[in-house]
């Protein structure tokens, strides 16, 4: 008997903690249905359009949600906090057939898109489950000034894209995973304190497509460059140029074995070794040395202009360092 009583009172205690902890919440998700939605896009959807007054707060908790998901442009200040164990998920690819015979395309192919600015998340797993079936994104971010903390980024070919021109994306203390060129796009985005994983021999770390006017593409600060232990080393590009402008820093960066000595790749054209700027400041680790790089990438001797609130601050001046509390 006592046993029973102390089971009620562990789950009464139990509950009373969850009901605490996401009482500080807007909306919360959950897949056993102990929420206000069961899914995320309904979360999304009871959003307030164009709310402008504050931030709409959603935690979900814990579970694998395989779901596409669109942040649609009028779900403006929507922050999204998950438990440990969240995955967003989907299985789209460039080549599957959407529902006219068409294919989805690298666009199309998204698991998670992000259209309204001021976007924020935490603790979640974003994931693209098709495989190594050629592009396959799963994370479409077209919306300015977005910001994720702690997250993970699964797949293979084109895992995140930077979609937006001329917008602005920080990340810190994420995981991104890939292949071949699995960060690409046009933003300028900030990575801080990130792991960018390699999953095969061979590929690039990165293809930017910074507009010509644009100041900054990719700056990574304090990065760790790892591979999986059978990829080889030296066979790992840092980065190509997608559009002839594309640009990438890297700051104090830790590389791997598997970091090809050249570093940068011309895409096939002469002409991307005059526009394309790529350069980096005091790296370490064995894929670090700059004895063989491309004649064409530079050595930084200062990183003043690479502050990261210089590169983010934009005409507004963004400060997504600045965490905000539920």
């Amino acid at each position: 008997m006592r046993k029973i009583v102390f089971a009620i009172v562990m789950m009464l205690c139990v509950g009373q903690i969850l009901n605490a902890a996401t009482s500080q919440y807007d909306f919360v998700v959950a897949k056993d249905g102990s929420g206000d939605f069961s899914t995320v896009q309904a979360a999304i959807n009871a959003v307030p359009d164009y709310r402008k007054a504050g931030t709409t707060t959603i935690y979900i908790r814990k579970g694998t949600y395989k779901e596409k998901i669109v942040i649609a442009p009028s779900k403006e200040n929507v922050r999204l906090v998950g438990e440990e164990g969240v995955v967003i998920t989907f299985d789209d690819y460039a080549s599957k057939l959407n529902a006219f015979g068409e294919n989805k395309g690298t666009s199309g192919s998204a698991s998670f898109y992000i259209f309204a600015p001021d976007f924020v998340a935490e603790n979640i797993v974003f994931q693209n489950s098709s495989g190594p079936v050629g592009q396959a994104v799963a994370c479409h971010v077209a919306a300015d000034r977005v910001a994720f903390r702690r997250c993970r980024f699964l797949g293979f070919q084109d895992t995140l894209y930077t979609f937006g021109e001329y917008t602005r994306e920080y990340y810190e203390d994420c995981y991104i995973e890939g292949t071949v060129d699995f960060i690409f796009g046009k933003a300028t985005a900030v990575f801080n304190r990130c792991e960018l994983h390699s999953k095969q021999t061979g590929g690039f770390l990165t293809a930017p497509a910074t507009p010509q006017d644009c100041r900054f593409g990719y700056v990574f600060y304090d990065c760790r460059l790892t591979a999986d232990p059978e990829v080889e080393a030296g066979s790992v590009w840092l980065s190509r140029p997608w559009r002839p402008y594309g640009k990438a820093v890297f700051i104090c960066c830790q590389m791997g074995k598997h970091i090809c000595p050249q570093g940068y790749h011309n895409w096939g054209k002469t002409d991307n070794e005059r526009t394309a700027f790529y350069a980096e400041f005091q790296c370490s680790g064995e894929g670090s040395f700059t004895n063989n790089r491309v004649p064409w990438a530079h050595q930084l001797d200062n990183i003043m202009e690479y502050e990261m609130l210089k590169v983010l601050a934009g005409k507004d001046g963004w400060n997504p360092l600045i965490v905000e509390k539920p």
